[in-house]
């Protein structure tokens, strides 16, 4: 082939050649229910220069399939971070989409995925390493569903290419019987914080947690974690707030429960400590880091946040579509 141009609405997309020059390819995305046009040239065997020019169209999809992934590309994240990928719909055919899931990694690291329904239902699948992830450690995450057909009359609609760093080892175990937070880092012991957790009813979650997210201030509002009547609270400006849970755990200060620190477990979930004591945590901590509750009650759900740590990895492999 002379040369090859495809086009929409007055774009031209670029592509390759194939090594003996008889084919062609779009290096970029084509879209849905979009009309293209191609432009061929080329000299034939006699020697006589041809020109061609064609149409086509893709199909509109009754139903497109999207996954939200996380982390995001280019960020760091704790030794206990998976990578997460929620669809917007059921998927029909787990194994296919699974298959055009590619995580890397340098070094390498044995992981695997496993299906599981996010905290609001929707379907999810997580790639974990059997042990938490090694400080440094290069991660990339391929998605390669644009245009696949996944079931149901449903096609994939997004290729991603996304690539992440593991940061420090900040690893945190909250002890409910002895009220006290303690903080390792790198293997280290950094500090032992008193606390106060879960009072009986509303014991914090049981095992291990990931943090999902950080804000120096938040109200917080009993209503949006249904609890109502005596026990509600309405708290205005709670500071230095880590998250653990969608289902409303935090890690913040609580000075309202100053001289339960380290003596009465006297929350309604979250666990609480000083200002002074919050602040040096949620300085110390990132997004990925993992959190551990031992002696309280319930295990947290594993789509409840992130708790994959909580699953035996057996039973975690057998999670994949694949296995």
């Amino acid at each position: 082939m002379d040369s090859v141009a495809l086009t929409v609405g007055g774009k031209e997309l670029k592509g390759a050649t194939s090594a003996d020059g008889t084919g062609w390819a779009s290096t970029e995305d084509l879209d849905f229910g979009k009309t293209y046009t191609v432009k061929v040239a080329a000299v034939g065997a006699d020697g006589q220069r041809a020109e061609k020019t064609v149409e086509f169209t893709t199909l509109t999809p009754k139903r497109t399939l999207v996954g939200i992934y996380t982390p995001d590309d280019g960020t760091t994240v704790g030794v206990g971070m998976p990578v997460s990928i929620t669809f917007n719909r059921a998927v029909a055919e787990k194994a296919k989409v699974e298959r055009l899931l590619t995580v890397t990694t340098e070094p390498a690291v044995e992981g695997s995925w496993s299906w599981l329904k996010n905290f609001d239902g929707k379907d999810r699948v997580d790639w974990r390493p059997k042990e938490y992830w090694p400080a440094g450690t290069k991660v990339r995450l391929q998605m390669k569903l644009l245009g696949v057909d996944v079931g149901d009359g449903t096609y994939g609609s997004q290729n991603r290419d996304v690539a992440f760093t593991i940061g420090r080892s900040v690893v945190t175990t909250v002890d409910t019987a002895v009220k006290r937070m303690s903080i390792v880092v790198d293997g280290a012991p950094l500090k032992t914080l008193p606390v106060s957790s879960g009072k009986p009813g509303f014991e914090t979650w049981n095992g291990t947690m990931v943090v999902i997210g950080k804000t120096p201030s938040i109200d917080m509002n009993s209503d949006t974690v249904g609890i109502f009547g005596v026990e509600g609270y309405d708290i205005k400006d709670v500071k230095w707030d880590v998250q653990l849970t969608p289902s409303g755990t935090f890690v913040h200060a609580a000075p309202w429960n100053e001289g339960k620190f380290g003596r009465v477990n006297g929350s309604h979930g979250c666990i609480g400590m000083s200002t002074e004591d919050a602040q040096f945590f949620f300085e110390q901590t990132a997004v990925g880091d993992v959190v551990t509750v031992v002696n309280s009650k319930d295990t947290v759900q594993v789509g409840n946040g992130f708790g994959c740590w909580n699953v035996a990895w057996p039973e975690w492999v057998a999670g994949s579509a694949l296995h």
